[in-house]
């Protein structure tokens, strides 16, 4: 069994008010904080024990369901 790890977040071009907030709440606690920007992480464990068809089948299920292509970035590492 493989596990994937897999964050999901918003492309640059695509305004983050989530992030905004919470990088202004940050800079107004003193902390030198540069740009945050939110996004979503997941583990998806996978019945299988190929490393390449985990991989095909991960990228498969983030261009399919996890991240909408349009407006978000995907990437993932897979692990034992």
């Amino acid at each position: 069994m493989l596990k994937a790890n897999v964050t999901v977040t918003l492309k640059k071009s695509i305004l983050d008010p989530q992030g905004s907030a919470v990088e202004k709440s940050l800079r107004s606690m003193g902390y030198p904080v540069e740009e945050v920007r939110i996004g979503k992480f997941m583990e998806v464990r996978l019945a299988e024990e190929s490393r390449e068809n985990a991989k095909e089948i991960i990228s498969e299920i983030c261009h399919k369901l996890l991240a909408n292509p349009v407006i978000e970035t995907y990437g993932f590492t897979i692990e034992e």
